[in-house]
């Protein structure tokens, strides 16, 4: 068995976990910013965010992240890390575990009822995710730089 399939076959499972909670956060972000809501509905949106970033979202990345340099290292990869494809796809990652990271922000601010972005700022921050996902396919399989 060649383990470098196996390698990449964690880290597409481990990226397609991240992207469904890099998706789905923000959208329970929307409803959870509704200034109407009562305060048990807060409560449970507050449950189901914890655990969507606790338990699916942090160890998503940390797997993406490990088995990406995993993938990197081994000498089927055929990755040359100075190209300028491959640049823009680390800095596209990087910038998605930022985005993870300011939406782990979000999700405390709106627990400790501190929360000051509009539900449909939320609807455009939930769009990210997508934007920088394609452009991470496209360089990876593509490669047009």
């Amino acid at each position: 068995m060649d383990l470098y399939l196996y390698i990449k076959a964690a880290h597409i499972i481990a990226v397609i976990s991240w992207m469904a909670g890099l998706l789905y956060l923000p959208r329970l972000f929307v409803y959870h910013a509704n200034p109407s809501n009562s305060e048990e509905i807060n409560l449970t949106f507050v449950i189901m965010e914890k655990r969507l970033l606790r338990y699916i979202m942090n160890p998503s990345m940390i797997l993406s992240w490990f088995f990406g340099i995993l993938l990197v290292i081994d000498s089927h990869a055929s990755v040359n890390v100075f190209s300028f494809y491959f640049l823009i796809k680390i800095l596209s990652v990087i910038l998605m575990t930022s985005l993870h990271g300011y939406f782990a922000i979000c999700r405390a601010r709106l627990e400790a009822n501190k929360n000051n972005i509009k539900p449909n700022t939320y609807k455009i921050l939930n769009e990210i995710p997508t934007v920088l996902l394609i452009i991470i396919i496209i360089m990876i399989i593509v490669r047009p730089f």
